[in-house]
């Protein structure tokens, strides 16, 4: 009789892509614990790029509300304009099955948890993908709706998570060969809601 394997959303470098949805200052004012977001969400961007997971963001009517923050080191990252709230657009979809077709788990974090990074999640998991939101890199203009996002999406099949735990987690031990620069990157604080 054969084993049954539990999928227990373990992440695993060369089968995981970050996802940043639409971190634009245009947002600052009305979003909830706006810069502490965009710090952890330049963490993981950052730390993506040491450790040589994918990225793609997105940017939400860009002409209207500009791009993303400059904090947030997007070089090299490609960056999609959209309208539609969710970031499984054509384009974004054409390059993850062209360039990545590998990736199994998405990492998504970004505003508004309630709109954006619900839709994109919702999207992604009726596809058979797995998705891990990280909680500490998300917010809304209400946290309420915040919350509620959340614990809809967990209810859905998402992973809810922080930022540390992705980090760690696909780092897998300190014999990483980017150890140190992730670990130097996770030492400020994150924002506790």
């Amino acid at each position: 009789m054969a084993a049954l394997v539990r999928n227990v959303g373990r992440l695993q470098g060369g089968r995981t892509m970050f996802l940043l949805c639409d971190m634009q200052d245009k947002f600052r004012p009305s979003i909830q614990r706006f810069d502490d977001i965009a710090e952890v969400s330049s963490r993981l961007v950052q730390a993506a790029k040491y450790m040589k997971i994918p990225i793609i963001a997105t940017e939400q009517y860009p002409k209207g509300l500009g791009p993303t923050v400059s904090t947030i080191d997007t070089t090299g990252v490609p960056t999609f304009a959209k309208t539609k709230f969710s970031m499984a657009i054509p384009e974004v979809k054409e390059l993850i099955a062209k360039e990545h077709s590998n990736v199994e788990s998405f990492v998504i974090f970004g505003i508004e948890t309630q709109v954006c990074i619900s839709q994109t999640t919702l999207d992604l998991l009726g596809g058979n993908r797995e998705v891990h939101v990280v909680a500490d890199a998300c917010s809304s203009r209400n946290l309420l709706d915040r919350e509620y996002a959340l614990k809809r999406l967990r209810q859905s099949g998402a992973y809810i998570t922080t930022s540390e735990a992705v980090l760690f987690e696909l780092l897998g031990s300190s014999s990483h060969p980017n150890f140190k620069e992730v670990q130097a990157l996770v030492k400020g604080s994150t924002p506790v809601f």
